[in-house]
């Protein structure tokens, strides 16, 4: 039998996407597929692609000639070419050209835009769903939008990130309260790249209205991002509880310290800190948007986005819950046990490209 050949395509995106992809690759070239990744530098050094027994093409996040080249010579002797996010598609589309080479497409995000940037977007996104032999949507929001914009195929593709080490985690809890400062106060845990659709302003908002909590709560919020001079000036003026940590590779310890984990987004799929809050058993205050309430069911409190007073309400009401929480906490983990395990987010994948060849 000859060894199935397939290139992921990523173009910088998301942590998740990411992460998804540093996942697959390890499963696919588990079960003998032979993997490229083409992605920036920057991404294998922060996932480490190549340790999965993957090889690696370094493709710059531009759509230029010699980018486009080089995705060209990679996706040359594919026989499924996978690309993850809008732009990564876009780049796959250009350097396949008239290839008679299935590409499938997952969306892992939506990007926000008006007036020209988002005609532009939509442009975008329709010329890519219609190139897809198959799109993949990691909410059902994803995959009615892919049909929209006029996919031949759009399926639920939810992805899996990799279940938490929960023993070593809550082992590392004591010391990550400890090093905050908040083993006398309770402790808020929010964590995604500082950028404006995540919602930080609304969160920022929300810790005003905290400073009135005796204890006052912590907020610590790990993530990097262009948004984090502006949010801290606005901490800075305000006297606010809020601590910009920065990008941290303890995101798992210091959510196992948490009284409360916040996801203040503006939109979110299959959010990451969703997934590990739950599985964790550490109660979750969420926006309402795109495929959180999917994904989380009854296991989270969920609020409007951009409402500062209801998302304050929420967790000052969990802070004097103990009760509440415990049985956020145990629900969390039942819905957690309810999503698709790494394995088998993998062998939907694996399915989708034996299909496609053999259709071929």
């Amino acid at each position: 039998m000859t060894q199935l050949r397939t290139v992921q395509v990523l173009g910088g995106g998301s942590a998740g996407s990411s992460a998804h992809v540093r996942s697959l690759a390890a499963g696919l070239v588990a079960r003998g597929v032979r993997v490229t990744v083409c992605a920036p530098a920057e991404l294998d050094h922060d996932y480490d692609f190549l340790g999965t027994g993957a090889h690696f093409v370094p493709v710059p996040r531009r759509s230029d000639p010699v980018a486009i080249g080089a995705l060209r010579v990679a996706c040359a002797s594919a026989d499924v070419v996978h690309a993850h996010g809008l732009h990564a598609s876009v780049r796959a589309g250009l350097a396949l050209g008239s290839q008679r080479v299935p590409l499938v497409v997952t969306w892992h995000t939506r990007t926000h835009a008006e007036g020209a940037r988002g005609q532009l977007l939509r442009m975008m996104e329709r010329k890519t769903v219609r190139a897809a032999a198959v799109v993949l949507g990691t909410c059902s929001e994803l995959v009615d939008r892919a049909r929209r914009r006029g996919a031949r195929d759009a399926r639920l593709g939810p992805v899996s990130v990799p279940a938490p080490h929960e023993g070593v985690a809550e082992a590392q809890a004591g010391k990550a309260r400890a090093e905050l400062g908040a083993m006398d106060r309770p402790l808020l845990m929010a964590v995604g790249a500082l950028e404006p659709h995540r919602g930080y302003g609304t969160l920022l908002d929300a810790s005003r209205l905290w400073l009135r909590h005796d204890p006052v709560p912590l907020v610590a919020v790990a993530g990097a991002g262009r948004q984090r001079a502006v949010l801290q000036r606005r901490i800075d003026t305000d006297g606010l509880p809020v601590r910009l940590l920065g990008r941290r590779d303890d995101v798992t310890s210091l959510l196992a310290a948490a009284d409360v984990a916040v996801l203040p987004s503006r939109w979110e799929a299959r959010a990451p800190l969703a997934q590990e809050a739950l599985r964790l058993g550490v109660p979750l205050v969420a926006t309402a948007v795109g495929g959180v309430p999917e994904l989380v069911g009854d296991a989270a409190v969920l609020v409007r986005y951009g409402d500062a007073d209801a998302l304050a309400a929420a967790v000052t009401a969990l802070l004097a819950d103990p009760a509440r929480r415990a049985a956020l906490a145990a629900a969390g983990r039942a819905q957690a046990a309810t999503w698709p395990t790494e394995d088998e987010t993998i062998a939907q994948v694996l399915s989708v490209y034996d299909e496609l060849c053999a259709g071929g």
